[in-house]
This record gives C-alpha cells, sequence and structure tokens, in this order.
C-alpha cells in the first residue's frame, strides 16, 4: 500500500515567524493531521490550514508534531496531535503580528489611542561628555557673564540631544559659540563628532 494514497488533503503551515509554506499533501482526521517527510519542520505553537473543495476554511493548532523517522517501508513524517481553532481564534492567530522597533520615541499605533510616555536619554558617552564640558566651563572661564553665556550653550546642546533627533548643524553652531579654550573645543568637537 502506498502512503501516498492516504494524504487526500492539501494543507498549508504557518509558523511563528509568519513564513507560510504552501502545498503539503497530509490526512487531516478529527485531533490528528499526518504528513509524509522531513520537510517542512513542523513545531509546537504552528498553525496548519486546510482549505477545503466546499470553500470552507479550517485551521488547526500543532499540540505535537509527533514526527517519527523511517522505519522499515515507513517513510518518516508528522503525526500530528492539533487541536481545532475556532474563526474567531484562527484570525487572531494568524494576523499576529510582531513589530520590532527602534529608536527615540518610536512606537506603532494600531486601532488605539497613544497614552505612552517616552523617555529620551543621551547615551552615556553624551551625558558624560557634558559634564566633562561643564566643569572645563567653570575651570577656565572667570568672567560670570561669559561663564553663564557658555553654561547655556551647553544647556541647548543638551537639549538637542535629549530631543531624540539632533541636528549635526544646530550642535554644530552651537558648539562655534563655546569659547576657543583648548578642552571646552575638543569636548565640543567630539560632540559633533558622535552625529556621524
Amino acid at each position: 500500500m502506498v502512503f501516498d494514497d492516504l494524504l487526500t488533503d492539501t494543507v498549508s503551515l504557518i509558523k511563528h515567524d509568519g513564513t507560510t509554506v504552501e502545498g503539503i499533501k497530509a490526512s487531516v482526521q478529527t485531533n490528528k493531521i499526518f504528513i509524509q517527510g522531513k520537510k517542512p519542520l513542523i513545531e509546537s505553537g504552528d498553525l496548519i490550514q486546510r482549505k477545503m473543495s466546499n470553500g470552507a476554511e479550517e485551521t488547526f493548532e500543532v499540540i505535537d508534531p509527533g514526527f517519527h523517522e523511517d522505519f522499515h517501508s515507513i517513510p518518516a513524517g508528522y503525526q500530528m496531535r492539533v487541536r481545532k481553532l475556532g474563526i474567531p481564534e484562527a484570525k487572531s492567530a494568524i494576523q499576529s503580528i510582531t513589530y520590532n522597533v527602534t529608536g527615540h520615541n518610536t512606537r506603532i499605533n494600531q486601532n488605539s489611542i497613544d497614552q505612552s510616555v517616552n523617555v529620551v536619554q543621551p547615551p552615556p558617552d553624551v551625558t558624560d561628555n557634558l559634564e566633562a564640558l561643564r566643569a572645563e566651563i567653570q575651570r577656565l572661564i572667570q568672567d560670570p557673564s561669559k561663564r553663564q553665556e557658555a553654561t547655556e550653550v551647553v544647556d541647548a546642546i543638551e537639549e538637542q540631544f535629549n530631543s531624540g533627533a539632533p541636528k549635526k548643524s544646530v550642535v554644530q553652531a552651537l558648539v562655534r559659540g563655546l569659547p576657543s579654550a583648548g578642552s571646552i573645543a575638543s569636548i565640543g568637537s567630539f560632540l559633533v563628532s558622535l552625529l556621524g
């Protein structure tokens, strides 16, 4: 008896990452699905979807893949234990999408109201250099009004970095507004270089 003759259903495999493998020959039973072959890899939590000739569609969650190796004349394959999903449950399982986003103030709102609070902190090297810049201004500038002006420029540079999207041209212009004392200028140049 040829085992492939028993595989009268065609199913699709939907992996956790959204990858879909179509056109897999299978035998779908009440709580079991049989598939011959070693590929594709089927894991617990994957979804098996069967489109029937009458237009209906069924979705099953794999509970146990039940893979077995070749045994004499029986080829390797899967004898899966599955759980049939209801229509709403199947739709939510298939439509679950994972978004991976990075960056300052990054967010995705889908059919929701954004009530998030984002706190953006500059990288530690920026914070350390801003503190070093303030210390050098205190140490090198004797005139209180010029010291105050320079401190305000450093505050403006810090605001640029805290914005999450500092503009290099603005930071460069602010750094040019600082006194040209050696260590102040080199720290300012370093901050500009962090912006690429």
